[in-house]
């Protein structure tokens, strides 16, 4: 299975009037990288992110945003201690009866003072739990969205190696012809230089020649190559990394194929090879 390591998922979800909505981008990356913004509220919950996420994905810079959004059924209440309170107005009634000049404090004075209002802890265990089902369902959507491009990559990555047999096919059909070239224009040059020598001396000449510039060797690691990327795409795995190593192997035999040409034709396959070995490459680098 290929994936492609560019997408981007956005869910919602609310859950006793918190909003909350996860928003997942990734981009191509040689390795896993998470970038994890959370609430404040909700900050406890990186660990817990980071480990869904390396789970579920094997390459690609990600970023992961959570937004949330408290209504005022969800804010905090708001409570009073009474007995502080209490003893507060006691206190001002005192001062009161000892000085004709001290005035009853107001509403707003009271609930200033330190310890007369009280902040209940929001249980934020709730949100945390639908957080967490939230950004399962947004890996999913991730994740089926690369694999849906994974599939497109897949599929030109096929059409390229039948490029690349096609230009074996060709190749390997110039090699007699290039071999009898080589003894003719071999023949022709001793002709020239009116050198007379032995013929078996011609013959050693002519294998040492065709040595040299005999590209069986590469043509047929080449079809190992194809063969071999065609069973990596079908695994039911993330490839990337192999088929990086892949084109890497193309990219050699294609380059010592051009080395030895002997003729324009195979040279013009060489070039051609290396086209779509690029091609191939390309998209590879977007490949989880």
């Amino acid at each position: 299975m290929i994936r492609s390591m560019t997408a981007f998922a956005r869910v919602d979800g609310e859950v006793g009037g918190a909003e909350l909505a996860w928003e997942l981008r990734s981009v191509n990356h040689r390795y896993l990288e998470t970038f994890v913004r959370l609430p404040d509220e909700l900050r406890a919950l990186e660990p817990k992110v980071r480990e869904r996420v390396t789970a579920r994905l094997g390459r690609g810079k990600l970023e992961c945003v959570l937004r949330l959004h408290l209504s005022s059924q969800a804010a905090a209440s708001i409570e009073i201690d009474q007995e502080r309170l209490a003893a507060i107005l006691e206190a001002c009634r005192e001062v009161e009866i000892r000085s004709s000049e001290a005035s009853a404090p107001g509403v707003m004075e009271l609930l200033r003072w330190p310890g007369v209002v009280q902040e209940a802890e929001p249980d934020h265990k709730p949100v945390q739990e639908k957080a967490l089902q939230l950004l399962d369902e947004a890996l999913d959507q991730l994740i089926e969205t690369r694999e849906r491009e994974g599939e497109q990559i897949r599929q030109l990555l096929l059409t390229r190696l039948d490029g690349i047999d096609e230009q074996v096919v060709k190749a390997r059909q110039r090699l007699p012809e290039v071999r009898d070239r080589l003894r003719e224009k071999l023949l022709t040059r001793l002709e020239e230089l009116q050198v007379k020598v032995d013929s078996d001396r011609i013959e050693q000449e002519l294998v040492m020649l065709a040595q040299k510039m005999d590209v069986d060797e590469e043509l047929d690691r080449l079809d190992g190559h194809v063969a071999e990327t065609r069973r990596v795409l079908d695994r039911d795995e993330p490839v990337g990394r192999r088929l990086d190593f892949l084109m890497q192997e193309f990219n050699r035999e294609a380059n010592t194929l051009g080395s030895k040409s002997a003729d324009n034709e195979t040279t013009a396959v060489a070039v051609e090879l290396k086209v779509l070995i690029e091609q191939m490459r390309e998209q590879v680098q977007n490949a989880e």
